[in-house]
Protein backbone atom coordinates (compact mmCIF):
# COMPACT_ATOMS: atom_id res chain seq x y z
CA UNK A 1 0.00 0.00 0.00
CA UNK A 2 1.52 3.41 -1.25
CA UNK A 3 1.90 5.92 1.95
CA UNK A 4 0.04 8.69 1.85
CA UNK A 5 2.89 12.14 1.79
CA UNK A 6 3.47 13.18 5.42
CA UNK A 7 2.20 17.16 4.35
CA UNK A 8 1.38 17.94 7.78
CA UNK A 9 4.89 17.57 9.33
CA UNK A 10 6.46 19.14 6.33
CA UNK A 11 7.75 16.37 4.00
CA UNK A 12 10.07 18.70 2.37
CA UNK A 13 7.60 19.98 0.03
CA UNK A 14 7.67 23.10 1.17
CA UNK A 15 5.11 24.59 3.75
CA UNK A 16 3.26 21.87 5.82
CA UNK A 17 -0.52 22.20 5.12
CA UNK A 18 -2.42 22.05 8.46
CA UNK A 19 -3.83 18.44 8.98
CA UNK A 20 -7.36 19.70 8.81
CA UNK A 21 -6.86 21.13 5.12
CA UNK A 22 -4.99 17.71 4.13
CA UNK A 23 -8.04 15.24 5.50
CA UNK A 24 -10.15 17.78 3.63
CA UNK A 25 -8.42 16.96 0.56
CA UNK A 26 -8.09 13.86 1.09
CA UNK A 27 -11.45 13.01 2.02
CA UNK A 28 -13.27 14.33 -1.40
CA UNK A 29 -10.38 12.44 -3.20
CA UNK A 30 -11.51 9.08 -1.49
CA UNK A 31 -15.17 10.30 -2.17
CA UNK A 32 -14.18 10.18 -5.76
CA UNK A 33 -12.42 7.21 -5.86
CA UNK A 34 -14.68 5.28 -4.38
CA UNK A 35 -12.24 4.04 -1.55
CA UNK A 36 -14.99 3.66 1.42
CA UNK A 37 -12.32 2.46 4.12
CA UNK A 38 -10.24 5.56 3.36
CA UNK A 39 -13.69 7.94 3.44
CA UNK A 40 -14.45 6.75 6.80
CA UNK A 41 -11.37 6.75 8.52
CA UNK A 42 -10.72 10.13 7.25
CA UNK A 43 -14.47 10.92 8.31
CA UNK A 44 -13.52 9.69 11.67
CA UNK A 45 -10.22 11.32 12.12
CA UNK A 46 -11.92 14.92 11.36
CA UNK A 47 -14.88 14.04 14.13
CA UNK A 48 -12.25 13.29 16.63
CA UNK A 49 -10.39 16.58 15.95
CA UNK A 50 -13.55 18.40 15.54
CA UNK A 51 -14.40 16.73 19.24
CA UNK A 52 -11.39 17.54 20.83
CA UNK A 53 -11.17 21.32 19.60
CA UNK A 54 -15.00 21.80 21.23
CA UNK A 55 -13.83 20.07 24.61
CA UNK A 56 -10.80 22.44 24.65
CA UNK A 57 -12.41 25.16 23.73
CA UNK A 58 -10.40 26.40 20.69
CA UNK A 59 -8.01 25.38 18.12
CA UNK A 60 -6.00 22.52 18.59
CA UNK A 61 -2.20 22.98 18.86
CA UNK A 62 -0.07 20.61 16.95
CA UNK A 63 1.09 18.79 19.42
CA UNK A 64 -2.56 18.62 20.67
CA UNK A 65 -3.78 17.36 17.32
CA UNK A 66 -0.68 14.71 16.87
CA UNK A 67 -2.38 13.10 20.49
CA UNK A 68 -5.99 13.21 18.71
CA UNK A 69 -4.66 10.55 15.84
CA UNK A 70 -1.95 8.73 18.25
CA UNK A 71 -5.07 8.10 20.44
CA UNK A 72 -6.95 6.68 17.59
CA UNK A 73 -3.82 5.18 15.87
CA UNK A 74 -3.33 2.86 19.90
CA UNK A 75 -7.20 2.30 19.57
CA UNK A 76 -6.88 0.24 16.06
CA UNK A 77 -4.27 -1.44 17.47
CA UNK A 78 -5.43 -2.51 20.63
CA UNK A 79 -8.63 -3.73 18.04
CA UNK A 80 -6.32 -5.60 16.16
CA UNK A 81 -4.84 -8.00 18.97
CA UNK A 82 -8.48 -8.23 20.32
CA UNK A 83 -9.74 -9.51 17.08
CA UNK A 84 -6.53 -11.88 16.81
CA UNK A 85 -7.25 -13.21 19.98
CA UNK A 86 -10.62 -14.18 18.92
CA UNK A 87 -9.59 -15.63 15.12
CA UNK A 88 -11.32 -12.70 13.38
CA UNK A 89 -8.31 -11.88 11.33
CA UNK A 90 -10.59 -10.40 8.88
CA UNK A 91 -11.99 -7.18 11.28
CA UNK A 92 -8.28 -7.31 12.29
CA UNK A 93 -7.55 -6.67 8.47
CA UNK A 94 -9.49 -4.15 8.27
CA UNK A 95 -8.43 -2.65 11.47
CA UNK A 96 -4.76 -2.80 10.13
CA UNK A 97 -6.22 -0.60 6.84
CA UNK A 98 -7.37 1.97 9.00
CA UNK A 99 -4.23 2.13 11.22
CA UNK A 100 -1.92 2.71 8.26
CA UNK A 101 -4.20 5.39 6.59
CA UNK A 102 -3.85 6.90 10.38
CA UNK A 103 -0.06 6.60 10.04
CA UNK A 104 -0.02 8.48 7.34
CA UNK A 105 -0.68 11.75 8.84
CA UNK A 106 1.72 11.12 12.08
CA UNK A 107 5.40 11.95 12.35
CA UNK A 108 7.80 9.34 10.95
CA UNK A 109 8.05 6.95 13.77
CA UNK A 110 11.26 6.16 15.40
CA UNK A 111 13.13 2.56 14.97
CA UNK A 112 13.83 0.17 17.82
CA UNK A 113 17.51 1.04 17.02
CA UNK A 114 16.91 4.54 17.45
CA UNK A 115 15.06 4.16 20.69
CA UNK A 116 17.81 1.79 21.86
CA UNK A 117 20.39 4.15 21.33
CA UNK A 118 18.31 7.26 23.05
CA UNK A 119 17.36 4.68 26.12
CA UNK A 120 20.86 3.64 26.32
CA UNK A 121 22.23 7.95 26.51
CA UNK A 122 18.76 8.27 28.92
CA UNK A 123 20.45 5.73 31.60
CA UNK A 124 23.38 7.51 31.31
CA UNK A 125 22.46 10.78 31.88
CA UNK A 126 19.97 10.09 34.83
CA UNK A 127 22.53 7.22 36.45
CA UNK A 128 20.09 4.29 36.27
CA UNK A 129 21.55 1.84 37.91
CA UNK A 130 18.65 -0.61 38.53
CA UNK A 131 14.98 -2.09 37.45
CA UNK A 132 13.88 0.85 40.23
CA UNK A 133 14.96 3.79 38.26
CA UNK A 134 12.44 3.14 35.35
CA UNK A 135 10.33 5.52 36.71
CA UNK A 136 13.43 8.63 36.35
CA UNK A 137 14.17 6.76 32.85
CA UNK A 138 10.61 6.54 31.53
CA UNK A 139 10.37 10.02 32.71
CA UNK A 140 13.08 11.75 31.21
CA UNK A 141 12.72 9.46 28.26
CA UNK A 142 8.64 10.09 26.68
CA UNK A 143 8.60 13.90 26.56
CA UNK A 144 11.46 13.46 23.90
CA UNK A 145 10.07 10.44 21.92
CA UNK A 146 6.41 12.02 22.48
CA UNK A 147 4.44 11.30 19.02
CA UNK A 148 7.46 9.60 17.51
CA UNK A 149 7.68 5.91 19.33
CA UNK A 150 4.56 3.97 20.76
CA UNK A 151 5.06 3.96 24.78
CA UNK A 152 4.86 0.08 25.14
CA UNK A 153 7.65 -0.14 22.97
CA UNK A 154 9.75 2.29 24.82
CA UNK A 155 8.73 0.63 28.40
CA UNK A 156 9.76 -2.78 27.00
CA UNK A 157 13.25 -1.82 25.94
CA UNK A 158 13.90 0.66 28.91
CA UNK A 159 12.45 -2.57 30.92
CA UNK A 160 15.29 -4.85 29.15
CA UNK A 161 18.16 -2.78 29.24
CA UNK A 162 18.10 -1.89 33.12
CA UNK A 163 17.02 -5.49 34.34
CA UNK A 164 20.33 -6.31 32.86
CA UNK A 165 22.39 -3.39 35.27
Amino acid sequence: MLKHPNYFFNSGRGASVSLEKQLLEDMKAAMKSGDKLRLETIRSLRAQLKNAQIEKGGELSEEEQIQVLMKAAKKRKESIEQFRAVGREDRAQIEAQELAIIEAYLPQQMSEDEISRLVDQIIQEVGATSPRDMGRVMGTIMPKVKGRADGKLVQQIVKDKLSRL
